[in-house]
């Protein structure tokens, strides 16, 4: 029998392996089997209440690593608030409406206009529940605990009956309203779009500067006169208006190379600019007046002989380009529009749903698409000889987030809602609430402040019906009446009744109107904006479910939803209760390829949270997801999946370790009290302390990236580079009751069951796997509290005399590195280190308690005072000098350390004396069977 064999050192066979893609599948199975979660939440009956509500990601396609970031992050806060003291349920939701479901059904050759509404919307709702299962799949193999057989869905009744009854607060504060104005348009959806579904990109428009000759001057101007506009769409002109300047600005009255005929308009900053790209030689200014003093001129329009466009005073001209007066198409822009009614003009937008101008635009334009028309304006500016310079121009243009595609603005009957009704009660709900990052709170309220009228109807099938009927007359009927039978209707039948039934059938029993004495009615045939169905989710889910709270404590989702979910849960939120839906918000930044780009499916930069977890395991995306910093936009890379892996691998080796060497131990019978470890247990076990304190702020603060460099930093640094290092010669070398042996095996056990609570939530499958191993009360880990911190009357005076040793330490280690690399030592253990103290350093030295030479790692170590160092040591500035040597003597096979005394046993010829009278009292059956050689 070889020594080591009967000492059991190493345990190198130890069963904690890896292999997580097979395992994690196990672990995930019983959890399921035994409803762990749900213990977890009956465990916390009667606790303070956190609930983070889920931001609902689209159903449509499978996951990806952005899914993965946002499902993981919100995991680890539940998982966290869940074993610290709260009641922390969490229930995932799926955004199950909208324009991309119809475009992958039509994609499929369903076509939605051989169908019926219902018939259509009966494919789209099961195309949105296989979608649900496949992401639910997803998020669950990634670990996320959750109300997976209970999730809220847009599309379930009890939802869009609660979302209706939000629409009727928004009717009964008269917040509704019908009108014709320019919204963002989507010729490829065609439907107009909210802010949020609107994504900016840089694009190259033709601009044209060109004359509008003036029909009536009002006394400042003559009619040989032409006022001179710009625009980067031209084909817009045909729906031109008016003409937009400033009050404020000089405007210059010019002729321009000795040519007296014609004179021209232009802002007195630019026309120095102007000229040179009119190629104007020689400018002769005639007149100087005030923008004020042109407010309504007249100027005729240059495709509609005798139409008259009338100059107005406004704020949004600047003098950063063009000529200071603006083409203005009340039925192509927000600006224009504000400006138009102010000084009543036609809103008028010849254009249709597919972007192609219609018979109102002239003969030449109409069936033409809006792009072509550019070119067809610019040819007609110039053969009526109105066209001064053409070209091109790059500036931030608006696309459908969905289809990628531009998009128009266009004036088209919608239904509002009004945000300046109740701008200032949202700015101030917005004061209550706590944001991460800071600036959150600064973009959300600028958005809210800059933010327009709400446009809520949508020109599509696959959406909730906007619950609005119309009388003879045409008036709207939006009455507390008629949306609650609605929402009764929606939350028995779901919102296909709305299309399955005539008018008459949806309104309750016997309703009249003084608007309709024929008792006809006709229903709305719109839908509504799919941000007012996610951003009615407080309502209902937070407000509907008994295990939720209203307002949520968290809002956790991408730095887009300032503009998108955030945006509109608040605007409900604040109609409904008067109040925000959230006390805290927190957003993460886009995750990016390894070249900073935008991951995209086109352009194949992806990963793919499935291949990531088959190669290496769901816990590899959870520790990658602690790693990173997301509160801005993170970069993904398999290569930084790599070096995660490896920092996973030091972890668990790490624990493996520790738990190879607890095999032995039982804490009731074995365990050593505080007051009786060795001094470095002592300082070890200070030191986890002080680690679990830090970890749990950290958490507290969603720090997640200061978890991981600490974690990094407590396992690579004071475990495996010094505690684990000198545990070996205790824990492998001394007899197995020893007290040394003991209490570092009280301080193994101890880091081993508070590592598996602090990173549960972080690592639920490796942890879970640990606690397995462990001798605690309760079965899963999930079901165990986060670690308490615990305090000790000597603590400050370890940590100070462990710490000055610490330094010291780092003085050795360096020494001996260069003895290793000048080949005078091979390892440590081979060295003797001759170390010359001052003073302080022996009394500190002599208060550790401890043995030193065993701290330190080298087999012969002698101490004496600084006074008598030889020149030839290394000295530090400290009060420390050292010299390396190697060690005198033969190598022990069991401890390996070079000593004088292997051998004096004879029974043990390859043993140091003090392993021969370990191995001679713990196995005495060794001394007949003798050595083999």
């Amino acid at each position: 029998m070889r020594i080591k064999e009967t000492l059991n050192l190493g345990k190198t066979d130890f069963p904690m392996r890896g292999n997580l893609p097979v395992k994690e599948l196990e672990r995930q199975n019983v959890w399921a089997e035994n409803k762990v979660y749900e213990q977890r939440q009956k465990l916390n009956e009667g606790k303070p209440t956190y609930v983070l509500h889920d931001g609902p990601p689209y159903a449509n396609g499978n996951i990806h690593i952005g899914h993965a970031l946002n499902k993981i992050t919100k995991d680890i806060i539940v998982r966290y608030k869940s074993m610290s003291g709260f009641r922390a349920p969490y229930v995932p939701g799926w955004d199950t409406h909208g324009l991309p479901i119809e475009q992958q059904l039509t994609k499929e050759g369903h076509d939605r206009k051989k169908m019926t509404k219902s018939e259509f919307r009966d494919l789209c709702h099961k195309y949105a529940l296989e979608q649900v299962d496949k992401q639910r799949d997803g998020f669950k193999r990634l670990g996320v605990a959750g109300e997976w057989d209970n999730p809220y869905l847009t599309l379930q009744k009890e939802y869009e009956a609660a979302q209706i009854r939000v629409f009727g607060e928004f009717a009964k504060k008269d917040l509704l309203y019908r009108g014709k104005k320019p919204v963002y348009w989507s010729w490829s959806s065609e439907s107009a779009l909210a802010e949020a579904e609107v994504d900016y990109h840089d694009v190259v428009s033709p601009s044209a500067f060109y004359g509008e000759r003036v029909m009536d001057g009002k006394g400042v101007l003559d009619t040989d006169t032409y006022m001179v506009v710009w625009t980067t769409t031209p084909w817009t002109i045909p729906g031109s208006e008016g003409i937009t300047i400033d009050a404020k600005f000089d405007y210059l009255v010019v002729t321009h190379d000795g040519d007296t005929s014609k004179k021209f308009v232009i802002a007195a900053d630019l026309i120095n600019k102007c000229a040179e790209l009119f190629e104007w030689s020689d400018v002769e200014t005639v007149k100087v007046v005030k923008g004020a003093e042109l407010e309504n001129v007249t100027a005729e329009h240059p495709f509609f002989a005798g139409k008259e466009l009338i100059t107005m005073l406004g704020d949004f001209v600047t003098t950063d380009a063009g000529t200071g007066l603006v083409h203005t198409a009340p039925g192509y822009g927000d600006d224009d529009y504000n400006i138009g009614r102010k000084y009543g003009l036609d809103v008028f937008a010849p254009v249709d749903d597919r972007g192609y101008l219609t018979a109102e635009a002239g003969p030449d334009f109409d069936g033409v698409f809006y792009e072509e028309a550019n070119q067809i304006a610019l040819d007609k500016l110039k053969d009526a000889g109105l066209l001064l310079k053409h070209m091109p121009y790059e500036h931030s243009y608006p696309f459908d987030w969905r289809t990628k595609k531009p998009i128009i603005f266009r004036a088209t009957d919608q239904w509002f809602a009004s945000v300046d009704k109740i701008r200032g009660q949202i700015l101030a709900a917005i004061d209550d609430v706590t944001f991460s990052p800071d600036w959150g709170k600064v973009r959300l309220h600028n958005m809210i402040r800059d933010r327009g009228d709400w446009v809520i109807s949508r020109q599509r099938v696959w959406g909730v019906p906007l619950p609005v009927f119309y009388a003879e007359d045409g008036t709207p009927i939006i009455e507390p009446e008629t949306i609650n039978h609605v929402a009764d209707l929606f939350g028995e039948f779901g919102s296909n009744v709305w299309f399955d039934r005539e008018a008459k059938d949806l309104l309750p029993d016997g309703y009249t109107s003084e608007h309709s004495p024929n008792g006809t009615f006709k229903k709305e045939t719109d839908i509504m904006d799919v941000w007012f169905d996610s951003g009615t989710s407080h309502q209902g889910v937070l407000a509907e479910r008994d295990n939720l709270t209203y307002p949520a404590d968290l809002y956790m989702e991408g730095s887009d939803q300032y503009r998108g979910w955030f945006n509109s849960s608040l605007i409900t939120s604040v109609v409904v209760s008067g109040k925000a839906p959230y006390k805290s918000v927190m957003s993460q930044g886009f995750t990016l390829d390894s070249d900073g780009r935008k991951m995209s499916k086109s352009i194949g930069n992806t990963i793919d949270p499935s291949k990531v977890i088959k190669q290496m395991g769901a816990e590899i995306i959870r520790l990658w997801v602690l790693s990173v910093d997301s509160s801005s936009d993170v970069r993904v890379s398999m290569e930084g999946m790599k070096q995660v892996s490896e920092s996973y691998r030091k972890i668990r080796n790490t624990m493996r370790f520790l738990m190879a060497n607890t095999t032995d131990f039982d804490q009731k019978t074995d365990g050593v009290a505080y007051d009786d470890l060795e001094s470095i247990d002592q300082y070890m076990l200070i030191r986890l302390n002080s680690f679990v304190e830090e970890i749990r702020g950290h958490y507290e603060k969603n720090e997640f990236l200061d978890i991981y460099k600490k974690l990094m930093n407590f396992v690579t640094t004071e475990l495996s580079a010094f505690y684990m290092n000198v545990a070996k010669d205790v824990v492998y070398i001394d007899a197995e009751n020893s007290k040394t042996r003991r209490s570092m095996q009280t301080v193994f056990y101890k880091i081993l069951v508070s590592f598996s609570q602090l990173l549960t939530p972080v690592l639920p499958h490796t942890t879970e796997e640990i606690w397995g191993f462990l001798k605690e009360e309760e079965e899963f880990v999930q079901l165990s509290e986060m670690p308490e911190v615990t305090h000790y009357s000597n603590e400050t005076t370890v940590i100070e005399n462990w710490n000055s040793f610490m330094n010291l330490r780092g003085h050795v280690l360096k020494v001996l590195e260069e003895a290793r690399d000048a080949k005078e030592i091979g390892k440590s253990l081979e060295a003797r280190l001759d170390l010359y103290v001052s003073e302080s350093n022996m009394k500190m030295l002599d208060s550790l308690d401890a043995n030193v030479q065993q701290m330190l790692e080298v087999s012969d170590l002698h101490i004496q005072a600084i006074e008598d160092a030889p020149t030839s040591a290394t000295n530090f500035n400290d009060g420390v000098s050292l010299v390396a040597s190697p060690a005198e003597g033969e190598v022990c096979q069991r401890c390996r350390m070079t000593s004088t005394d292997v051998g004096l046993d004879d029974a043990y010829p390859e043993l140091c004396a003090r392993c021969a009278a370990i191995v001679r009292a713990e196995y005495p059956e060794t001394i007949t069977e003798g050595l083999e050689k």
